[in-house]
């Protein structure tokens, strides 16, 4: 793939861009000359990033987990001239519940926005950005948490995530004829606010709840998105692939404890005999 040159006026649209990575994706962008386009189910939190990215910026609120919305939201936004090089699906969300244990509507809620709405939003935007000569690009958000074997109290998160890693690799495999790469970031923990992301939960998946402050202090003691800087600009630089910037000691050795046992097999399994 050739490299990913962000070039100045071009379009950069970028989901979840309300507040932590994907405010930081869009302000990183900006500074390379890049107009955004904010779009986060919080539109005054989208706002306010376009706000920070310069006056050419745009913004508009989008619920992802909802196909219809989706394609309307980037109908409307590509009839008034916001015509991509650049998509980066980064809007996800966190819950403290496991597969076997969580609700209907957590479950519903966690893949409708880290699986299903990586798949609206590439249905939405792809054809504009395939239409595009020049430079291209595609990158999404997934986690430490898709590269480690699944384990701790956020099962059903990693779970997701792990998939929203796989639709990254499926769009790579897809896109690679129309010589547009696509960057898999996979961030560690941050300094976000992604503990909270049920404040913004629609009513279908259970309304909002503001979690206690006190939960996101392990967060707070993380550093900030800057640290993906290095990273990013160096996996855009050689025109996407795997993107990981582990923030914790022990992520490297996960790595290697899941590819060797993916090598190896974790379980014996029995032959029926003919």
């Amino acid at each position: 793939m050739s490299p990913f040159e962000p070039k100045p006026g071009d379009w950069a649209v970028i989901t979840g861009a309300g507040r932590g990575i994907g405010r930081w994706l869009a302000q990183h962008f900006a500074a390379k000359g890049m107009r955004i386009c904010a779009l986060d189910i919080d539109a005054y939190e989208a706002e306010e990033t376009a706000r920070l990215c310069g006056a050419d910026s745009r913004a508009h609120g989008c619920d992802v987990s909802d196909a219809k919305e989706t394609q309307r939201v980037a109908e409307k936004l590509i009839a008034q001239g916001v015509e991509p090089s650049l998509l980066w699906i980064n809007a996800g969300v966190g819950s403290a519940d496991t597969v076997s244990g969580a609700k209907a509507r957590t479950l519903d809620w966690l893949m409708g926005v880290n699986v299903m709405g990586p798949v609206h939003t590439a249905q939405a935007w792809l054809p504009m950005l395939k239409s595009r000569e020049g430079s291209r690009h595609v990158g999404i958000t997934a986690s430490s948490a898709s590269v480690v074997p699944v384990s701790g109290p956020f099962t059903l998160y990693a779970t997701t995530k792990q998939m929203t890693a796989a639709i990254g690799e499926a769009l790579t495999a897809e896109l690679a004829e129309d010589i547009i790469g696509v960057t898999i970031l996979c961030p560690g923990i941050l300094n976000t606010q992604i503990w909270n992301a049920a404040q913004a939960r629609p009513d279908r998946f259970g309304g909002a709840r503001q979690a206690p402050d006190e939960l996101g202090e392990h967060w707070r003691a993380q550093p900030g998105p800057e640290v993906l800087e290095q990273g990013l600009d160096a996996a855009l630089a050689k025109g996407g692939g795997w993107c990981i910037v582990p923030t914790e000691q022990s992520t490297s050795e996960a790595m290697d404890a899941r590819h060797k046992a993916q090598r190896g097999g974790l379980y014996d399994y029995a032959v029926p005999n003919d």
